[in-house]
């Protein structure tokens, strides 16, 4: 059970719960009470004293959504509703308008709640929600930065593209930056900027891109053929891969052929045409590329053929699975079926707020084929 409420705690300010009273669960997604930019502590400490109905308040993060998109203020506060089930945050949820000749700010102030475990107490992460509109877009990094909830990291999830120039004061704050490239119409331009903003941040900064947590699962099974040492000779002898894509989704399919390539040193030897591009591995022997645009998920059926191997992962007929299987001229087919991947903006979110690290392997596959994308 979840529910969306205008009453909140405050701030314990190191991801403590602290146990006080709130009404019944209303099952609602409004942006919650309208209050006053300087009012905004005051108010969340108000609400919560004046709750009924035991619940605890939890906030682990600070996670603050950015949309210049019509309506995503409603749309996002759904998403954030869905995320507290699993992830205890304090939620900055931002819409602005940049277009706008005037000057407007509102606010909002509510709470996600959702029944714990135990089923006896609601687990509560606070959301304060913000309109900009006109010139003072600017002021972002500043309210961001004064209704963190303490120490607490920073993860901004950015759902544009990325203004030039980016301002450095806001990124110097942020531990990770997600985004989905997938959107991007320059990716070359969109990932230079964000490069420079980690390097202005003295690399504090980890970039987490939803166009490569969608090929988590995919790579997973594709890296399972190749877990024992037995199978590595393999390397040595690809001659060709193929990847379907859905419409839209073609980058996702060259950086799944960035990962392989990063992996395996390969280099691109021929500029993609009419679909196809031509890599070279470690000791020049050429590897053709075949991408092919199909409808269904983001990533369809990929195929890796060695001299002698052909290795094969598809989506499974039967449900979000995938199916793999290996066969060779002395080798039956056996298919296996593992986990498929999501594409809900919310799964995909839950799966990199699961994460931790650097994401270099990400960094490299997409320097292996930054010329493709």
């Amino acid at each position: 059970m979840r529910s969306n409420m205008s009453l909140t705690s405050s701030s314990s300010g190191n991801g403590v719960s602290n146990e006080k009273h709130m009404p019944a669960a209303i099952e609602t997604y409004s942006l919650g009470e309208s209050v006053e930019i300087g009012q905004i502590a005051q108010e969340l400490k108000k609400l919560w004293q004046d709750g009924e109905g035991a619940m605890t308040r939890a906030s682990l993060i600070n996670f603050a959504v950015y949309s210049e998109k019509p309506g995503s203020l409603e749309k996002n506060t759904q998403l954030i509703s869905r995320i507290t089930e699993n992830h205890a945050c304090r939620a900055l949820v931002i819409g602005a308008n940049q277009n706008s000749k005037e000057n407007r700010v509102e606010a909002w102030i509510n709470a996600h709640c959702h029944v714990g475990r135990a089923g006896s107490k609601q687990v509560c992460s606070e959301q304060i929600s913000f309109l900009l509109e006109g010139p003072c877009v600017k002021l972002l990094p500043s309210i961001v930065f004064s209704h963190l909830d303490s120490d607490l990291p920073l993860y901004l999830w950015w759902q544009d593209d990325f203004p030039e120039p980016m301002d450095p004061q806001l990124w110097a704050w942020i531990d990770r930056l997600i985004f989905d490239s997938q959107t991007w119409k320059n990716f070359d331009k969109q990932m230079r900027l964000v490069e420079t903003a980690q390097q202005e941040a003295k690399q504090r900064i980890v970039l987490c891109d939803l166009n490569w947590t969608r090929l988590d699962k995919v790579r997973y099974a594709i890296a399972q053929f190749f877990d024992h040492p037995a199978s590595h000779h393999h390397f040595s002898k690809m001659e060709s891969m193929t990847v379907d894509f859905a419409p839209g989704f073609k980058s996702c399919a060259i950086l799944l052929i960035g990962w392989l390539g990063a992996q395996l040193k390969w280099n691109t030897n021929q500029q993609e045409m009419n679909g196809s591009c031509r890599f070279l591995d470690a000791n020049n022997r050429k590897i053709d590329i075949e991408l092919r645009e199909r409808a269904g998920g983001p990533i369809g059926e990929v195929v890796l053929n060695s001299s002698d191997v052909k290795f094969r992962v598809a989506p499974a007929k039967c449900g979000d699975l995938l199916e793999i299987c290996r066969s060779g001229e002395k080798e039956t087919a056996l298919p296996q079926m593992m986990p498929g991947q999501s594409n809900d903006p919310v799964d995909l979110m839950t799966q990199e707020l699961l994460r931790g690290g650097p994401h270099r392997v990400y960094l490299r596959a997409v320097n292996c084929v930054r010329s493709l994308l």
